[in-house]
């Protein structure tokens, strides 16, 4: 009930009560997402005695009671896979004990094994043919969004920053997840800054003020002026962002899907610094991106070695334009999601 309505031919939105005025949902397991899950499940089962579809496609846990549904009524599912729902429930404590986590992964089996297609996030496919060999899997390649910036916008996004003109930028975009690596980011700033002292890392995509409020470093990290927070912005503000960044950093340390990001980093044209995840090989490449591990040591030494090669930083952000114009352009994600929709079909009639 919280998202934005589009005005699209053909396309029709039905939205689940909004009864406790929820203005957002946070990522992750969370009470507010289980409270409109219910709402949904009964908009699904409502949805599915009126109308005839062709196909349900369901998103991460929704896939749960669309499949049970699904059957029911004869109807072929896509399930969704934006990641491994066990692998995000471990963040719990009360999932990480054996008997929980035993329950959990059988869940995730039943359900890999049923569905008529699975399209995951790129880096979880090889886990679907580990877990369910004989169903098929896709895996997305988004288009990256790109910004070309005028001078003066540039400048509009420096002054808010309070950045001087030519102050180099180091710029993380994304959730503030645990998993995604904020602490070792944070640990790489005074290494960093030890060799190139007016270098400003720029994290942008809070949800409030108090993240990352946890972590002693950050106050002071800020009061130094090493450090600027920036709350969520829209998709193309956050381009804009991108396209002022001499560096771009992923430092994930744990997950096996592709973060998002990756694409509209690769489209920005921008040097890469990413920890050497699966996840990340699965569209970086030591000619496109520079790879570390996941330690505070080594992101600032991947940082580093940029800002002190020019050249080398251009060419690797050069090169992961020229990929992302070639293989996550906008006409081959739509064909894709054709061709994805004719496959579930094609499944469904040998079935």
């Amino acid at each position: 009930p919280v998202g934005q309505d589009l005005d699209l031919p053909g396309l029709r939105i039905f939205r689940v009560p909004n009864l406790f005025r929820l203005k957002r949902v946070p990522i992750g397991l969370s009470i507010q997402k289980l409270i409109l899950d219910l709402f949904l499940v009964v908009a699904l089962f409502r949805r599915l005695r009126r109308e005839p579809y062709a196909c349900v496609h369901a998103v991460e846990e929704s896939a749960f009671p669309a499949l049970v549904f699904c059957r029911r009524h004869g109807i072929p599912l896509l399930y969704d896979m934006q990641s491994s729902l066990p692998e995000q429930l471990y963040q719990h404590a009360a999932f990480r004990i054996p008997a929980v986590r035993w329950i959990v992964e059988r869940l995730e089996r039943w359900l890999l094994t049923r569905v008529d297609l699975v399209v995951s996030s790129a880096g979880l496919a090889e886990r679907v043919h580990r877990i369910a060999p004989d169903t098929t899997v896709r895996e997305w390649r988004f288009s990256g969004s790109v910004a070309t910036l005028d001078p003066v916008e540039a400048g509009a996004i420096r002054a808010r920053l309070d950045l001087e003109a030519e102050q180099p930028v180091v710029l993380y975009s994304g959730t503030f997840e645990e998993y995604q690596g904020l602490n070792e980011l944070l640990g790489a700033i005074p290494i960093v800054r030890a060799e190139h002292p007016r270098v400003v890392f720029v994290l942008v995509g809070a949800n409030s003020a108090a993240e990352l409020s946890g972590n002693g470093a950050t106050a002071r990290l800020r009061d130094s002026g090493s450090l600027q927070v920036v709350g969520r912005q829209s998709r193309s503000a956050v381009a804009g962002y991108h396209a002022v960044a001499d560096v771009l950093v992923s430092p994930r340390i744990y997950g096996a899907n592709l973060p998002l990001k990756i694409f509209n980093y690769l489209a920005a044209g921008r040097p890469i610094v990413a920890t050497d995840l699966p996840s990340h090989r699965t569209v970086l490449s030591d000619d496109r991106a520079v790879l570390v591990s996941p330690t505070a040591e080594a992101i600032a030494q991947g940082i580093i070695e940029l800002l002190d090669d020019p050249e080398r930083a251009a060419r690797l952000g050069e090169a992961g334009r020229r990929y992302a114009n070639e293989h996550l352009n906008w006409t081959q994600f739509v064909r894709g999601v054709s061709d994805l929709y004719d496959e579930v079909q094609e499944h469904a009639e040998r079935a």
